[in-house]
């Protein structure tokens, strides 16, 4: 008997992407048994783009009607990328789990346009990211920056306005265009995005034989990455809007986490940044949040 999913999306062509990577990637686990429908959905981030995301709610707007179809009764999962999701409890919605994290893609961020060594003196790079603003104004002070919003197709295309743009990695590679790319920045110049490069995938938390599908598509060390991270954004405050950025990766021995975070003002003139190791994402997440704030000074940060 074949078993419809009907899958809630945005509508953009990354979003379309990473919808089609989970269906095949439930074909290849369920094979003829699962059929996918796409149910497109239009977010206020998707409509509010000539605004700020901090003046709209934070990358929240990309996810909230698309939970919204789940929880109604519209789709059986949606898809996201977990760097949208909000990591605080308080600000997800009642009734949902996030039932799959798929293997990550390239968490790092890359350079359109300029190498961040060639850019000259005072350049102009745009980006809507302040956890981007303040790593790259750190490393390079004399940096000028310009707010740029858009799905990725629309970012590249005005990427000659700028002397540079930065944009997820993951991102290009999903499009076909790393043909784009002046240079793919290493996490010790700019540490990305919580979950960035990772797929949530979630349904409704009374809905077990959905949660047993997509069992078969978790990938256990993203898993422990992303909860780790996410961890640590909520001890933060989950909407906490200061330039953050957090990196996990799981030993071979699927067990330990080597965590590294940090936490910036939006000058990029103070960053607070440290590695630590664990077992326990959630605990180690909330450890390190922790760390930053009181062992290190960023507490300061929020004042």
């Amino acid at each position: 008997m074949t078993r419809v999913v009907r899958a809630a999306t945005r509508g953009s062509a990354l979003a379309r992407w990473q919808t089609d990577h989970v269906a095949s990637l439930l074909r290849a686990s369920h094979g003829d048994g699962v059929v996918v429908e796409v149910v497109v959905v239009q977010t206020e981030g998707d409509r509010r783009q000539d605004v700020s995301l901090d003046q709209i709610g934070g990358r929240g707007v990309f996810v909230k009607e698309v939970q919204a179809a789940v929880v109604d009764g519209r789709a059986d999962i949606a898809v996201h990328s977990a760097k949208d999701l909000p990591s605080a409890p308080s600000l997800q919605p009642e009734g949902l789990v996030i039932a799959a994290v798929p293997k990550r893609g390239d968490p790092r961020d890359a350079m359109v346009g300029c190498a961040l060594a060639d850019l000259p003196p005072g350049a102009l790079v745009a980006t809507g990211s302040v956890r981007r603003r303040a790593q790259l104004a750190y490393a390079r002070p004399d940096l000028t920056f310009a707010d740029l919003r858009g799905n990725i197709g629309t970012r590249l295309d005005k990427a000659s306005q700028f002397d540079a743009i930065v944009v997820a990695l993951a991102a290009l590679e999903r499009l076909g265009r790393t043909d784009a790319v002046a240079e793919v920045l290493s996490p010790s110049v700019l540490l990305p995005q919580v979950a960035q490069g990772a797929l949530a995938v979630e349904c409704r938390a009374d809905d077990a034989g959905t949660i047993e599908l997509l069992r078969a598509i978790e990938h256990g060390p993203s898993r422990r990455a992303v909860d780790a991270e996410r961890a640590f954004l909520a001890t933060l405050g989950g909407g906490c809007d200061l330039p953050v950025g957090a990196l996990a990766e799981v030993a071979s021995d699927g067990v330990t986490i080597a965590m590294t975070a940090l936490l910036a003002t939006f000058d990029g003139r103070s960053v607070v940044r440290a590695t630590r190791d664990g077992t326990d994402p959630a605990a180690l997440g909330a450890e390190m949040a922790s760390y930053l704030l009181d062992g290190c000074g960023g507490r300061s940060f929020v004042a």
